[in-house]
């Protein structure tokens, strides 16, 4: 309700608003440099002619995701840039640590150690969805060195504040019952996650993430991310860190919509405009899935710009 009326009231009752709420999250908010980071696991695609550092490419998958799901692209970024790929696990995901709390600032934080870490400059960084964020977070975090990041692209999400879509917390109910139904096949955990989703590709990408629970069969398959931290880190995932007034990046910034979804819409562009005032924006006729749906046509967009940048 409260989102609602925000978005509905005049510009200049939102931009008092977000004064207001920027002043009191810089009183409370911690920066992710007090947060304790986690070692990432990534995946690494070394450039055509054996780079492994310069100009790399790294990218941050969604809510549920993995690196693996990256495997293809990156293959085919680091063959069409001449550049270095590292596709990260994001806590909570992957074959990365698990901890709390899963909120940006934390995420951010990981991200920004691992760049640091493995003495990464120049780097294009890309997200979709959770990710997308997390880039953003990075982008915007006032320990940011400024040779780190040459330019941004963010894929399906805005910079904005909301509940996640209803179909998030169905997707933890339905992993929660294929747990406690002690599932032997990803056949029997298909047919469980069905009335929560019907879409053959969201289940499959959703299924990813179940492995046996043990080194012997027979054994129940069981989600290697944690199932209940991430359910209560539902409400945190639809925030965001920043507001306008407070941070900018000022490099160049690409956000990629999906024509069919409602995440970037017109009350969230200006936010997005404000924090990036260097951003274009440019669509595929997708659902939010833009890097699953259309992957070549993907490709040649982030690749365009990040030649062209």
């Amino acid at each position: 309700m409260l989102l609602r009326q925000f978005t509905a009231a005049s510009p200049s009752v939102r931009t008092a608003f977000r004064r207001n709420a920027t002043a009191t999250w810089q009183q409370l908010r911690p920066k992710s440099s007090a947060v304790t980071p986690v070692e990432l696991h990534f995946d690494k695609v070394v450039a055509p002619d054996g780079n492994e550092k310069g100009k790399p490419l790294v990218i941050i998958h969604g809510l549920f995701g993995t690196k693996r799901n990256w495997g293809s692209l990156s293959k085919a970024f680091a063959k069409d840039l001449g550049r270095p790929v590292y596709a990260l696990d994001m806590r909570n995901h992957g074959t990365s640590p698990h901890a709390e709390p899963h909120s940006y600032l934390a995420m951010a934080a990981d991200v920004l150690h691992f760049l640091d870490r493995h003495k990464l400059t120049n780097i294009s960084l890309m997200g979709h969805s959770m990710g997308g964020k997390v880039a953003m977070a990075v982008a915007l975090d006032p320990s940011l060195p400024s040779d780190l990041l040459s330019n941004l692209v963010v894929v399906d999400i805005a910079p904005s504040v909301g509940s996640l879509s209803p179909e998030f917390q169905g997707y933890i109910q339905a992993m929660q019952e294929i747990e406690d139904h002690d599932v032997m096949s990803r056949k029997e955990a298909a047919s469980l996650l069905e009335p929560y989703e019907q879409d053959p590709m969201t289940c499959a990408f959703l299924l990813m993430n179940l492995e046996h629970a043990g080194p012997h069969h027979p054994k129940p398959l069981k989600f290697k991310i944690p199932i209940g931290l991430l359910g209560r880190s539902i409400p945190e995932l639809g925030g965001f860190p920043y507001t306008p007034g407070e941070r900018t990046f000022e490099k160049p910034t690409l956000f990629i919509k999906g024509s069919r979804s409602k995440y970037i819409n017109r009350h969230n562009v200006g936010l997005a405009e404000e924090l990036f005032p260097n951003m274009t924006m440019k669509e595929l006729p997708t659902g939010h899935w833009v890097h699953s749906e259309k992957p070549n046509e993907f490709k040649a967009m982030v690749t365009e710009f990040l030649k062209d940048n």
